[in-house]
């Protein structure tokens, strides 16, 4: 098996990537660690006893590793990812992997060029929860979707702002709470629903007085027919975050837990003893797998190694963008967005000009 020397640009959520690196030594080395804090970056290479500590991404890129994975602002991905993929490394980047589909588009141009693979985290997807819903889906239990509900109900107030100074800007951020914090809930909602058809959107920052938005609603239609709704507010005293899909074989529902709805514990409920039954047994035979960042970076080897499929692809992550495209049109304007979204949309190449401006309806 070969061992991926990994490169990890920002000492923030990088340091929940190095512990899923951390978690298979047979499969990575984490070689370097580079974040604009010195102190920060040397209290996690210490932890993780990571020998080299560059003090740019320039340096980084001239040590020779395999794998250079973006943790910084939001606002960095794009232009950092480019510069690790031109430089001849694959990339792992943290989400949004861009700020625009203009430029999720030249992204995965640049990858084919080079010949590069790029990893975009949605770690969502791999909780045993959720895992056990697709078990369910691909042996035909399910059925045919309906309604689905998602609550990303969080708390961010002043520490949280304060302590990134990039936060609540749409220069670092790139957006708010649908960019920021729904974006994970909102991936596994189109991973199980398939392709959205269209989206209506609203949203406010009328919370924390912010630049970007920090509260708002989506209703999506699916090409499926299935529809969904989702509910954001980074206002919430009790935080929760939690999915309900409804189909013809089961009603599947995550708890409650922030952060983890893709974790156990699921219910899977039918008011019909016999169904219920049929889908318990259905389950019997599923097989859990590594979770989260240590289930991404398990995965993420053998599409880096060129043993399998990538779990996460630009693909993926295009469509996250996307769907943040046709929100942020909605919202700025009250219309209902139809998707796919052509390179002629006001929006296809990013929507920051405009809503710094104030342009939320």
């Amino acid at each position: 098996m070969k061992k991926l020397r990994i490169g990890i640009v920002g000492s923030g959520i990088g340091r929940s990537h190095a512990e899923g690196y951390a978690a298979y030594p047979e499969m990575y080395e984490i070689a370097a660690l580079c974040d604009i804090s010195a102190a920060r970056r040397d209290a996690v290479a210490d932890e993780f006893g990571i020998p080299e500590r560059p003090d740019s991404l320039e340096q980084i890129l001239d040590l020779g590793l395999d794998v250079i994975d973006i943790c910084t602002p939001s606002g960095l991905h794009f232009d950092q990812a480019t510069a690790a993929m031109e430089a001849g490394h694959d990339v792992v980047i943290e989400k949004p992997a861009a700020r625009s589909l203009a430029e999720i588009d030249a992204l995965m141009a640049t990858a084919e060029r080079t010949g590069r693979t790029a990893c975009p985290i949605f770690q969502y997807r791999f909780g045993h929860g959720l895992q056990k819903l697709h078990h369910l889906i691909a042996k035909g239990v399910a059925g045919r979707p309906s309604v689905a509900t998602a609550e990303t109900h969080w708390f961010r107030g002043n520490a949280y702002y304060d302590a990134g100074p990039w936060r609540g800007t749409w220069d670092g951020e790139t957006g708010g709470c649908f960019t920021t914090h729904a974006i994970h809930i909102h991936d596994i909602l189109c991973e199980v629903l398939g392709p959205v058809a269209s989206v209506h959107a609203r949203a406010s920052r009328r919370l924390n007085g912010n630049e970007t938005e920090d509260m708002g609603v989506l209703s999506l239609q699916f090409e499926s027919g299935a529809m969904a709704t989702s509910s954001v507010t980074l206002g919430s005293p009790q935080q929760i975050s939690r999915l309900r899909f409804c189909f013809e074989g089961t009603v599947a529902e995550s708890g409650l837990r922030p952060y983890h709805p893709d974790h156990d514990p699921w219910t899977f409920a039918h008011d019909d003893p016999a169904a219920a039954a049929r889908t318990e047994a259905a389950l019997a035979d599923f097989e859990p797998l590594p979770e989260r960042f240590h289930g991404q970076a398990w995965r993420m080897h053998a599409g880096l190694t060129g043993t399998a499929p990538m779990p996460v692809t630009l693909a993926d992550s295009r469509r996250s963008i996307e769907l943040l495209t046709a929100a942020y049109w909605s919202a700025h304007t009250g219309e209902t967005v139809t998707l796919p979204i052509g390179d002629d949309h006001p929006f296809y190449h990013g929507w920051l000009d405009t809503l710094k401006k104030g342009g939320l309806a």
